[in-house]
């Protein structure tokens, strides 16, 4: 067939089956669906197969064994191109809650593990995916499974316990809600005898039918079985996709085509498309050439086809492993290890061998295994075959090899290893799992039998050079002499010299690499000192404490409890308040119905929008050339400040901000203009074109260091003193001074900033449909943009897909850009920013330097405290100023400090402006306290719990800003966590492993907190609501809360069920809505409920009161009978409710305030361990004892207590912002910015809910929860401080020490100052660029 023509494409999706005339090779499956199919319920997360919200899965007959192989994959990646003759199923296949549930869907939702609900659909089908494959599976392989998904809302327990129910174990009590199991029972023997409240009931489940899944398409058998295949041709705007069957043809295209590239897995060359505008005019598919798949197996080894993928791999080299003799495994066993960790399930899936060996990444996790262990490939091209070695000679820089353009590799030969042979695998990475490595190795030593002598050695390492690169001269300083420790010593400082890395070396982390390089080849070191004891060639075992090193880090999940109250005995079965109900869009979430924003339908003519942003950090802008972009087929306009008919600021905290830039960008991610277009694919396109004429203006700031030096602040600045610090520093026993860094946390909600803002075309009307936390202030912002009044502007949200405070100012920026485009193009205008977009744009936590002077006694007393906060704020004001005041609201966490001073100032910078995220500010001011007590716990060589529970509030007490409260529940919660988490006990066992652990280390830490809840400007705390009662009995309400996943519309649809007496099926939600509920306050300061609920109630006791003479009437009626009943009487069935919300204030001059309702109280103890090589660390345990009051629905409360403990987790420990030295986002994705994952949950989450609690401030005698808990992550940083301390006693260094925030493996690793760190010489700041600042 001619290859110019172009083909039909022919799969099936949920059964139906599919034509495409016109398949343009550069659309994936993610957009297909969603735009073509539209199938919404697959989620646009990232766009680059690190996320796993747009899995589904992707189903292949194979003729040869007859069978059909069914995976995961990312739909982001997928090209539509690459799936002739292919199954897809997406989340609306395999059930609904129009038809019939499947067992994944409901499971996960009613055990609890939806709460946004954005990342739902990609949970269920990776567990769906799975269940196809392995219907009884292991807890192994459901955590495998689910670790290429990500979620930033539940903490991954429910969603875990939903899935193990499938397990064959199940039958334990573990799988069955966790209140409590038999494993557990030494730890439960003296607690009374009593059934405790489970969060769900898998007797309740629907059994899994096999029987009534999706068949494959009969259709799709016999086009593999009889339907001859040809090449197929597929032309797109800009690209030709070329797909042959042989691999004659293949070759062919090869050299026709010497640059095109081969595409198999696409997750190497789709991401340079998408994230760095590579362009390939002609792309080569070879998914059908037999010939790359073929796997060989020979008594020297085994020939693998280069076209199999990882998951592929893996299986083959398992079967061999099983299959052949332990010493002949040696290399398949080290590609394994690898193969467990390299990207989430749905990448390895996809992923080819050969793929990954071309691609030729510096920090490959295979590349250096391979090359250790003696592999070759076989390489055809129109010279015909040839055979090449995988060694130094093959890999020749950055992306490159010794490959020539036309050449294909075939397959690669894995050699089986001979007997005294050990080969080893190591990799470190940011992440446990799902992550590029920092430094990965592969070592390969070969000693004759009964003799030490290195005969044979080979080490490659990755990421410490542009490539994969041989430590040569290393290897040749060993070989030949004994392996011994004076071998080795030696052997360190030629591998230093050898593998040098310069300090300003791309990626950074230049110490901590050059550490791996040694600590990795130490860990070599123990394993073949095992292995030469197991050869009897030396007679001493490797001794325990040294087996540490290579023992690894604990990963088996235990059981978790989740321990809540009880209603009361008297409490009606119709009402749900205090029961564990599950969300109420949890089912329609998990099958994908859920809508959220950027699945309404498209309108026709709908235009979509692109915004270009600064590429300068500060700088005035000369020319704006749009001539280009406009020429572009597609584009319609170009939106710029000029555009803007209304005001073209807003006005946060007192500051100016502009909605385009002007004459001047303040950062890099500035925006300045907006393109629109007829399609998402156009915008983009006329973005990249759009050229700005800069002139740099001089000495840019980024750091809060540098801000300080130069004054560069946003007023107010505040002060908050009681007592007389000065003078209480002279008589107190000891005085300490020190600090700590805290960086910033993007928000990472799985749904980007989305908004469609629609001219209805009449009187200047406009519909909003926004992602937001604050539609009213969408509105009149949105409404003075475009000069029209407020009544002619209506915010609609249905859902968010998470927020945490991000989705506030920058979202309002947003919409009033979108709404200036539709305006001017009187046409619908869609925006959704791309994961690298809003990364780049909106902002983040604000990184703090913490400074502070303590005073102490010597009984740990604290007697005075001086601390200072300096927030980066960014270029522009936002919310910054209010977030450092509220910082210093909670400068004395949970402690009686009589002599304390604290003060706070937002740093102007050249960076993007930060803005309000969950905790708005306390995060940073209890992590600065508590790091203050540490140091004095260390300085007095006292265990930090002493410290902390000696200085805490006892009886009737008042803050420094003269607000009384009592601490009784702030105490109950610290003894009850000490007691629930056997404190003392497991201290002692900590010291005890610490002890007999050289390379491990544990630490524990108990950390409290005492969270102000509600705004302290009263006028926020208002709440209105509007209730409708229907003839037929049902109930709509509405009211100004934004559900985005915290269970607001749950709680509010209690609140109705309880105070009308009706069920809760007899209620519904539908929006929140500036047109029905007008002059609504922003969902946040955990105060959602607490307003909201409060106005609701007062509208539903409106209601029933007018009804009550018609109940009185008839008190055997039903709900029903009593409604029509009244509007026969003309009795009004719809009513307002108000709540006027506490008048909370705080007077900054006088230093004093009621700033809050009330306080919610918690307690948090952490116990990790660490790899003192390696940085990495394990959260073996959690457990959290919090003081809601009575919880209006434990589950709800329960998972925002997990999920914002694992947001603390990774704020604390992990996730790190990294800029350019000239204030560009290196961190704009996934692959970049890792926040928690599966890997990362505590392996046993413990969660209590204080029993007997009451709260007269607020609904039903409930607190707020959605931020407060996010501050006890800190308890993993002090663990891993502890584990750090413990390390350090090794090398004789004790008392306090530096270790800023996020506690990642680089830092942890360095500051444990092993051998290994010590042996790195410091690079001299000022004497080098760095590649990334210190934010």
């Amino acid at each position: 067939m001619d290859a110019g023509t172009t083909q039909i494409l022919c799969f099936f999706v949920n059964g139906k089956k599919v034509t495409e005339n016109h398949a343009d090779p550069e659309t994936m499956l993610l957009s297909y669906l969603r735009e073509k199919l539209r199938l919404t319920g697959t989620k646009y997360g990232c766009g680059g197969g690190g996320c796993g919200a747009c899995t589904v899965m992707v189903s292949r007959y194979q003729p040869g064994t007859k069978t059909t192989l069914h995976y995961s994959a990312n739909a982001c990646l997928l090209p539509v191109c690459q799936l002739h003759g292919a199954a897809v199923t997406t989340v609306e296949g395999i059930g609904s809650t129009k038809t019939r549930l499947h067992p994944v869907q409901e499971r996960i939702a009613k055990a609890h593990g939806s709460q946004c609900g954005f990342c739902t659909p990609g949970m269920v089908m990776s567990m769906y995916s799975l269940l196809r494959s392995r219907p009884q599976p292991t807890l192994e392989d459901i955590t495998e499974a689910l670790a290429g998904n990500l979620c930033r809302c539940t903490g991954y327990r429910p969603i875990v316990d939903g899935c193990k129910t499938f397990c064959q174990e199940s039958n334990c009590c573990q799988a069955n809600g966790n209140a409590g199991c038999c494993l557990n029972e030494k730890e439960t023997i003296d607690e009374p005898e009593h059934v405790m409240p489970q969060l769900f009931d898998k007797d309740e489940f629907l059994p899994v039918d096999p029987t009534q899944e999706l068949i494959f398409p009969p259709e799709l058998i016999l086009m593999a079985e009889k339907q001859p295949q040809h090449m197929q041709t597929f032309q797109g705007e800009r690209m030709t996709w070329m797909s042959p069957v042989s691999l004659e043809e293949l070759v062919q295209l090869k050299a026709s085509h010497p640059r095109a590239p081969l595409v198999l897995g696409n997750t190497s060359i789709g991401p340079d498309i998408k994230f760095k505008g590579v362009l390939h005019p002609v792309i080569i598919s070879p998914t059908r050439v037999e010939d790359l798949f073929e796997v060989t197996q020979t008594p020297q080894g085994v020939w693998v086809g280069a076209g199999c993928s990882l998951s592929g791999v893996r299986s083959v080299l398992e079967g061999l492993v099983k299959q052949l003799s332990h010493e002949k495994t040696e290399l398949f066993r080290a590609l394994i290890h690898q193969l467990a960790t390299m990207g989430g399930q749905q990448i390895r899936n996809v992923a080819t061998l050969g793929g990954n060996i071309v691609s030729a990444y510096p920090n490959s996790d295979l590349n250096p295994v391979l090359a250790a262990g003696n592999c070759k490939l076989s390489v055809i091209s129109n010279g015909g075959r040839r055979e090449i070695r995988l060694n130094q000679d093959f890999f020749v820089g950055f992306g490159k090899t010794a490959l020539k353009p036309e050449d294909i590799v075939i397959s690669v030969f894995i050699p089986v290893s001979r007997k005294g042979e050990l080969v080893r695998a190591y990799r470190q990475a940011p992440r446990k799992e799902n992550a590029l490595a920092t430094v990965t190795t592969g070592m390969r030593v070969v000693f004759s039998e009964g003799s030490g002598v290195v005969q044979e050695l080979s080490i490659y390492y990755g990421g410490v050079g542009p490539c994969t690169v041989s430590a040569t001269k290393t290897c040749t300083a060993i070989t030949g002499r004994p392996w011994d420790d004076q071998t080795l010593s030696q052997a360190y400082d030629v591998l230093l010299e050898e593998l040098a890395l310069p300090p300003s070396a791309p990626g950074g982390k230049v110490e901590f690499r050059r550490s791996l390089m040694l600590s990795l080849l130490f860990k070599f070191n123990l394993e073949v000192q095992q292995k030469l004891r197991e050869m009897n060639v030396i007679p001493e075992d490797l001794s325990d404490r040294m087996q540490s090193g290579i023992q690894p880090l604990p990963n088996q999940i235990q059981a978790s409890r989740q321990e809540f109250q009880n209603v009361s005995e008297g409490q009606s079965d119709q009402d749900p308040v205090g029961r564990p109900i599950m969300h109420r869009s949890a089912l329609s979430q998990a099958t994908g119905e859920a809508v959220y924003c950027d699945d309404i339908p498209s309108t026709e003519g709908e235009l979509f929008m692109v915004v270009v942003t600064s590429t300068r950090p500060h700088a005035r802008i000369l020319e704006l050339d749009v001539s280009q972009s406009l020429r572009v087929p597609g584009v319609v306009d170009v939106i710029t400040w000029k555009d803007i008919p209304g005001k073209k600021t807003r006005t946060f905290c007192g500051y100016e901000e502009e909605l385009l830039a002007e004459k001047e960008v303040l950062c890099v991610g500035q925006m300045v203009c907006a393109v629109v277009a007829d399609s998402r694919v156009h915008a983009k396109r006329g973005a990249a074109v759009v050229k700005i004429s800069y002139e740099d203006l001089p000495d840019p700031v980024f750091t809060v260091e540098e801000a300080i030096e130069r004054k560069s602040f946003f007023e107010p600045h505040r002060v908050i003193e009681r007592g007389n610090v000065m003078e209480a520093f002279k008589s107190v026993d000891q005085i300490y001074e020190g600090g700590i860094h805290l960086g910033g946390q993007e928000h990472f909600y799985m749904e980007t900033q989305s908004m469609v803002v629609v001219p209805v075309g009449e009187e200047r009307e406009f519909k909003v449909h926004v992602s937001c936390q604050a539609p009213t202030f969408t509105q009149e912002a949105v409404a003075e943009t475009l000069a029209v009044p407020s009544n002619r502007v209506t915010c609609h949200v249905k859902r968010i897909g998470g927020a945490f405070g991000g989705k506030v100012t920058k979202t309002t920026i947003l919409a009033c850009i979108t709404s200036v485009a539709a305006w001017k193009t009187d046409r619908a205008v869609r925006c959704v920013l791309e994961r690298g977009e809003d990364m780049l744009i909106t902002g983040a936590r604000h990184p703090v330097l913490g400074k502070y002077k303590v005073g102490f006694m010597k009984d740990g007393r604290i007697m005075a405290a001086d601390i200072q906060y300096y927030a980066n704020a960014g270029s522009t004001a936002d919310e910054s100023t209010l977030v450092t005041e509220k910082i210093l609201l909670h400068v004395d966490n949970a402690y009686n400090i009589p002599n304390l001073r604290g003060q706070s100032v937002a740093c102007r910078t050249n960076l993007p402006s930060n803005t309000a995220f969950r905790g708005f500010g306390v995060p940073q001011s209890i992590m600065v306290v508590e790091s203050m007590l540490n140091d004095v716990a260390m300085v007095l060589g006292r265990p930090a719990e002493e410290i902390r529970e000696v200085n805490m509030y006892r009886g009737p007490s008042i803050t420094h800003y003269k607000f009384e409260f009592d601490p009784e529940n702030l105490l109950r919660c610290w003894e009850e966590c000490k007691a629930k988490s056997n404190y003392s006990t497991r201290r002692t066992a900590i010291s005890q492993f610490n002890q007999h652990n050289c390379w491990k280390k544990r630490g524990m830490a108990i950390v409290p907190i005492k969270y102000g809840i509600a705004f302290s400007e009263g006028f926020l705390n208002q709440a209105a609501a509007l209730v409708h009662i229907y003839k037929d009995g049902s109930v709509l309400v509405s009211h100004g809360g934004a559900e985005m996943g915290q269970g607001v519309h749950t709680k509010i649809q209690q609140v109705v069920s309880r105070e009308l007496c009706i069920p809760s099926s007899q209620i519904y939600i539908s929006e929140t809505s500036t047109n029905i509920v007008p002059n609504t306050c922003p969902s946040a300061a955990s105060f959602g409920t607490d307003a909201n609920g409060m106005a609701v109630k007062n509208a539903c006791q409106i209601l029933y009161q007018r009804l009550e003479p018609i109940r009185k009437h008839n008190p055997g009626g039903s709900w029903e009978s009593w409604v029509s009943k009244a509007f026969f009487q003309k009795i009004s069935l719809s009513a307002t409710g108000f709540y006027r919300g506490p008048d909370l204030y705080m007077d900054w001059e006088k230093m004093e305030g009621q700033a809050f309702a009330y306080f919610t109280y918690g307690a948090c103890c952490s116990e990790v361990e660490l790899d003192c090589l390696t940085g990495d660390y394990r959260t073996v345990r959690t457990d959290i004892v919090v003081d809601i009051g009575r919880s209006i629905n434990p589950s709800v409360d329960i998972g925002q207590i997990e999920g914002a403990f694992l947001q603390g987790l990774g704020l604390y420990t992990m996730e790190q912002l990294k800029f350019s030295p000239s204030g560009v986002l290196y961190t704009r994705g996934p692959s970049q910015y890792k926040i928690p994952a599966i890997c990362d949950v505590p392996l046993q989450f413990n969660v209590y809910l204080l029993a007997d609690s009451d709260n007269p401030h607020a609904i039903y005698s409930s607190k707020g929860i959605g931020e407060p808990i996010v501050a006890l992550g800190s308890s993993a940083f002090y663990a891993i401080k502890g584990a750090v301390a413990a390390a350090r006693v090794e090398s004789g260094l004790v008392g306090p020490f530096s270790l800023d925030s996020p506690a990642t493996p680089e830092r942890a690793c360095l500051a444990c100052a092993t051998p290994f760190t010590q042996k790195i010489p410091d690079s001299q700041p000022g004497s080098f660029k760095p590649w990334a600042l210190n934010i």
